[in-house]
């Protein structure tokens, strides 16, 4: 089935009523079926709630086969712990924390697509020898579900207030490797950045009285046949702030599926053959909070995004190179 736009008309009805108009034939127990067996997404993101309500502008696409089973605790990988704070590997495919909607689903509502924040504890407590879990994390970054890389959590609630300072002083170090489409030269993008763009998806304003500031720095990393894989540096840290940078300059992020689509309806066409969003936190780094001791990580790029450009290198020694 064809990714379908909710309108206006529809807004506000569930995933399952929505399903259930565009498959007369289906019964209410087969629709509610098909979205628990992984097969809904919404703006491109996997959804296992039948009663999630849409809201005007976003698409709910329907897979002709079940998406991947979710990742356990064995795909989260510590690169640093402490009694303060955790510094993660996060994969592709899993969002950093639950929605506030989804905190009072069952243990097992939640084990059908677990969050960085569900999985984390228990390996936290295994590298420390015991058998409970312990306080909840504290949440101070996020990345999109379908980026890749170093995410931090707050241990306790003065390395929280710590990190939190940083963060909004924009003193954390985050460094993000993207591919896009084209040439894309080392500039400094200062856009600001609204929730609604006028079809329902974030976007950028030029009227200095709406919105909210953002500043990402881009550099060039490398140059190939017809992309770009670009060095991002956050100043600010708003939601989808490099997606939607690159995208109001004409060049979304490869892989994206949500800022593909321009205001007017139409999308731009992606032949990158990319497997997931082509966007990765390669770099992070801060004070910690406690210690005040400089801490640094980086991360390669999982084999997925590596593939990826191993590919598209080898087709720019085979053609020419374009803008």
């Amino acid at each position: 089935m064809e990714p379908f736009s909710t309108t206006s008309e529809n807004a506000g009805k569930t995933l399952a009523a929505i399903l259930r108009t565009l498959l007369p034939s289906q019964s209410w127990k087969q629709v509610r079926q098909l979205i628990e067996a992984r097969q809904a997404k919404i703006n491109g993101e996997l959804c296992l709630d039948p009663a999630r309500r849409l809201k005007a502008g976003e698409t709910v696409e329907l897979l002709a086969r079940p998406a991947p089973r979710p990742h356990q605790a064995e795909a989260v990988v510590i690169r640093h712990l402490d009694e303060y704070v955790v510094v993660v590997e996060k994969p592709s495919g899993i969002s950093t924390v639950r929605h506030p909607l989804e905190r009072d689903w069952t243990a097992r509502r939640k084990a059908l697509a677990p969050t960085l924040e569900d999985l984390t504890p228990p390996v936290v407590a295994r590298q420390e020898g015991r058998k409970s879990q312990g306080p909840r994390l504290r949440v101070v970054q996020r990345l999109d579900k379908d980026t890749s890389g170093l995410v931090v959590f707050a241990r306790t609630v003065t390395a929280e207030r710590g990190l939190g300072k940083q963060f909004h002083a924009h003193t954390v170090i985050r460094r993000y490797l993207a591919l896009v489409p084209g040439f894309v030269p080392p500039q400094r993008i200062d856009l600001r950045l609204v929730r609604d763009r006028g079809d329902g998806r974030r976007g950028v304003t030029n009227n200095p009285d709406e919105g909210k500031e953002a500043a990402t720095l881009v550099d060039m990393a490398e140059r190939l046949a017809g992309y770009t894989l670009l060095s991002c540096r956050l100043e600010t840290g708003r939601t989808h702030q490099i997606r939607i940078h690159l995208a109001a300059l004409g060049h979304p992020v490869c892989g994206d599926k949500v800022y593909c689509h321009l205001p007017n309806g139409d999308v731009r066409p992606d032949h990158s053959g990319a497997p997931r969003l082509a966007l990765h936190a390669l770099e992070l780094g801060f004070t910690h909070p406690v210690t005040r001791e400089a801490l640094h990580w980086s991360m390669p790029l999982p084999p997925d995004l590596e593939a990826l450009l191993d590919r598209l290198r080898a087709q720019s020694r085979r053609g020419d190179h374009a803008d």
